[in-house]
């Protein structure tokens, strides 16, 4: 086999490889984690077997699919600890990841999901988690965190979060910044009234 076509070869599995992550990313942010591989297979227009010889299992894909956002979300916590007002750092941080999880529900889910073969995902999840909790120690030192504050809170906040339907990302932002601003209200120790972000027009199902 000559180096040109080794070299052509390598080109082509590159971009098959670009191409699953691609199709990944965009079908678990719209759909959800449990899309199929075969269905981002179909998308990507290769065959089921070339996802699985990229990635091996579809946690790894996940996994891989998701690293730029858990290294934004890793990124947003190291800045919020470096903040001068932990109350400050606490709430920009919620604000922005409660953000990222509203247009991205795969991500939102393969966060809270236990993925056993994504170990990396799972560790640099776990970093993340250390640092919310170190966030959240400093906070209420400052005595502006309500003491009776858990992680679990914030967990229920996002998968509310998670929820937001809305007719396009940015009313989903939008929606998920107002959102975000009346959960740091009622996580603040000392609760003022605060104007809120302009509302949202979203569907009212059920009422």
């Amino acid at each position: 086999m000559t180096a040109e076509v080794r070299a052509g070869l390598r080109s082509d599995a590159r971009d098959n490889r670009e191409r699953i992550l691609a199709v990944a990313r965009a079908a678990f942010a719209a759909e959800g984690v449990d899309v199929p591989i075969r269905e981002i297979a179909r998308r990507a227009q290769v065959g089921a077997a070339t996802v699985y010889r990229r990635f091996g299992t579809k946690e790894a894909l996940l996994s891989e699919a998701f690293a730029e956002q858990m290294a934004t979300c890793a990124a947003l916590a190291e800045e919020a600890l470096a903040a001068e007002d932990p109350w400050e750092g606490f709430s920009v941080m919620i604000e922005k990841v409660m953000r990222m999880h509203a247009l991205d529900r795969g991500f939102a889910r393969a966060f809270t999901s236990r993925l056993p073969e994504a170990a990396e995902f799972a560790a640099e999840r776990d970093r993340l988690l250390r640092m919310a909790l170190e966030l959240t120690r400093r906070a209420k030192a400052a005595g502006r965190l309500r003491s009776d504050f858990v992680l679990e809170d914030l967990s229920l906040a996002l998968m509310a979060n998670e929820g937001i339907r809305a007719e396009t990302p940015a009313m989903r932002a939008a929606a998920s910044r107002r959102f975000a601003a009346l959960m740091l209200q009622s996580f603040r120790a000392d609760p003022v009234p605060a104007p809120l972000p302009p509302p949202v027009r979203l569907p009212l199902n059920g009422i």
